[in-house]
């Protein structure tokens, strides 16, 4: 899925990995969104971000049906979100994911399954992403 953003794109207000996962809701509501991609929808880094926010990802899933553009999908998150987002403790947990004492042989593990082991540079979930849609090489 190269036509998605990186989860280190960050929306206009301020949240990384918002505009992946918009992204990922579009074409799953068109039928478009692959196996490998359906069975962590919702979940990962899609689920801490709603649960950081505090909706439910259905809430957000309703916010992208039957619009037209993207304005109007910022309206209407706009009227679910709070009003304080917290994008810095957000952003921060993004960066970091992988890097705990716990998730780091999780992260090899998820390495190793890429033959990018020997990669040092990856350091954490959201960079093993990009490594494994070619958003870096």
């Amino acid at each position: 899925m190269l036509d998605i953003p990186s989860p280190y794109q960050a929306h206009p207000n301020g949240l990384l990995h918002l505009p992946r996962f918009l992204a990922k809701i579009k074409k799953f509501l068109k039928g478009e969104l692959p196996k490998s991609y359906q069975r962590n929808f919702t979940k990962g880094f899609d689920g801490f971000l709603c649960l950081h926010i505090g909706v439910e990802p259905a809430d957000v899933i309703e916010c992208v049906k039957d619009t037209t553009d993207d304005a109007e999908i910022d309206q209407n998150l706009n009227k679910i979100f709070p009003k304080e987002l917290n994008p810095h403790i957000w952003n921060r947990k993004v960066v970091q994911m992988g890097m705990s004492d716990l998730a780091r042989e999780k992260l090899k593990e998820v390495k190793r399954n890429l033959a990018a082991e020997h990669r040092e540079d990856l350091v954490s979930f959201a960079d093993v992403i990009d490594f494994d849609e070619e958003k870096i090489s």
